[in-house]
């Protein structure tokens, strides 16, 4: 064989084998299915036929994706659009508003933009659907589980080995605490007081999910809100300096968050839970600013790209791997990336507690 026609050899084995590490290609995935609760940083379509503002149904959301626009708030792949590569699924987790028969029994994405932990938030975006109406909407997933599978206990033992991620509370600040036009959460609540009321209602939402058969939780931190160009454009002088007091309002429900991991983890219970350091992750892509453009969105109106998000057929930024932010609120499909595998295969101790996505589904 002649020196070129190695190198073609060689270099299709390298990529079948990329591919199957992230497409799963001819391997079960490690676990069964993937269940997912969220808002717009991983909603895939739910929104799409939903009386609201918080869509991104058009162009150029989608713009590096393969299908086009979805639905998702990026210009290609969500987290959990990653995350089940890695886990070995073969395809995308179907959006609750289209999974029918058999494709439930791979999981289910049951997230909504604009959606938080509070039935309240994000209201005046219009329609969304909450975090405990993800919950219901999991709950009849499970009855169709059991019909699929012929009975509870089939189905009970199927559940238990499947991955929930939840990543909820972002808009629990950004479209509730910090909107003073709208809420009074602000004036009624210290950080620490909203925050402790945020964690009560998370954690009756987790007691139902772990009613309903989940055993492996992946519980996400919110991301370093205050660094987002929405929030560079209207309340940092200069477009750099992060927001603190929001920031700081984070960071308070982060600690509770992975308090809680340890909570539930210490009840004796056959349930495991994880908690992702989105924060850190976040703060050491930004930490960055040589590598990546982290102070604008790639698409957007007005200061910092960030005042008004990404409109339909925008021209958006034509370097977009370089960008950490696609529009005034959510990661491009690179940061997406880094998040996403820092989230699996934790690259720092601090990436994941106790353990990564990874080790939890050979649990």
């Amino acid at each position: 064989m002649d020196l070129r026609k190695w190198w073609v050899v060689m270099v299709l084995l390298v990529l079948i084998n990329i591919q199957n590490y992230y497409y799963g290609a001819k391997a079960a995935p490690q676990v069964p299915c993937y269940f997912i609760f969220g808002d717009s940083l991983v909603d895939n379509g739910n929104n799409n036929q939903l009386s609201s503002l918080a869509r991104a149904n058009y162009l150029p959301y989608g713009i590096d994706f393969p299908n086009g626009p979805t639905g998702r708030f990026s210009n290609g792949k969500t987290t959990v659009d990653v995350i089940a590569q890695l886990l070995g699924f073969d395809g995308y987790i179907p959006p609750y508003s289209a999974a029918r028969g058999q494709d439930i029994l791979r999981g289910v994405n049951y997230a909504s933009a604009a959606a938080g932990i509070r039935e309240e938030t994000g209201r005046q975006l219009g329609d969304r659907i909450s975090f405990s109406g993800q919950v219901k909407n999991y709950q009849n997933t499970v009855q169709q589980v059991v019909n699929l599978l012929g009975n509870q206990d089939q189905a009970a033992n199927y559940l238990s080995r499947c991955i929930y991620s939840i990543g909820l509370g972002s808009n629990d600040y950004l479209n509730n605490y910090f909107q003073p036009l709208y809420y009074s959460t602000g004036r009624q609540y210290t950080p620490e007081q909203y925050a402790d009321l945020l964690i009560q209602q998370y954690t009756q939402q987790l007691q139902a999910l772990y009613n309903y058969g989940a055993r492996k939780f992946v519980l996400i931190g919110v991301g370093q809100i205050g660094c987002s160009p929405n929030q560079l454009a209207q309340n940092s002088p200069d477009g750099r300096t992060c927001v603190k007091r929001v920031n700081d309002a984070n960071v308070i429900f982060n600690n509770k968050l992975r308090g809680l991991v340890d909570q539930f983890n210490n009840n004796d219970s056959d349930a495991k839970f994880i908690y992702i350091n989105a924060y850190g992750i976040f703060q050491d892509i930004t930490a960055n600013p040589a590598r990546y453009v982290t102070n604008t969105g790639c698409c957007g109106v007005g200061r910092n790209n960030g005042q008004i998000t990404c409109l339909p057929l925008q021209n958006p930024c034509p370097n977009r791997r370089e960008y950490v932010f696609w529009d005034a609120f959510h990661p491009t499909e690179a940061a997406n990336t880094i998040i996403a595998t820092r989230s699996y295969s934790a690259q720092s101790p601090s990436d994941a507690y106790p353990i990564d996505i990874r080790r939890l589904a050979q649990l």
